[in-house]
């Protein structure tokens, strides 16, 4: 059973940056892949980003290219999202999962996921 604990929330104005983490305990970090997920209230999950175990593969979400980055620390246990120029659209809970997967493949949707977090409000202010 794997927990998982985001960090780094909070409010910023547009054009801000953000740095969310995600602490990992209670099971082998480098056997999973890593996502990140985000609701804005009203909507559904959408995912973000996503890492595989060894960190050399990502993925984002066409809405956040080039302006988020995700990475990982094994050794740390860490899985982080850097966001930079954070729009107003960014605002929303944002959570990150892990999916027991030692590949290149990477998931993008929701229940493919083993294990989230729960969440961390991330509020951009025009």
């Amino acid at each position: 059973q794997v927990q998982l604990s985001e960090s780094g929330g909070g409010m910023v104005q547009a054009g801000g940056s953000l740095r969310l983490s995600c602490a990992a305990s209670g099971g082998t970090f480098s056997s999973y892949a890593m996502g990140w997920f985000r609701q804005a209230l009203g909507k559904e999950r959408e995912f973000v980003a996503a890492i595989t175990w060894s960190g050399v593969g990502t993925y984002f979400a066409d809405s956040v290219k080039g302006r988020f980055t995700i990475s990982r620390d094994n050794a740390k246990n860490t899985v982080y999202l850097q966001m930079n120029s954070l729009k107003p659209e960014d605002t929303a809970v944002y959570y990150c999962a892990a999916a027991a997967l030692r590949s290149t493949v990477l998931f993008t949707r929701p229940f493919k996921y083993d294990y989230w977090g729960q969440g961390t409000q991330v509020t951009v202010s025009s």
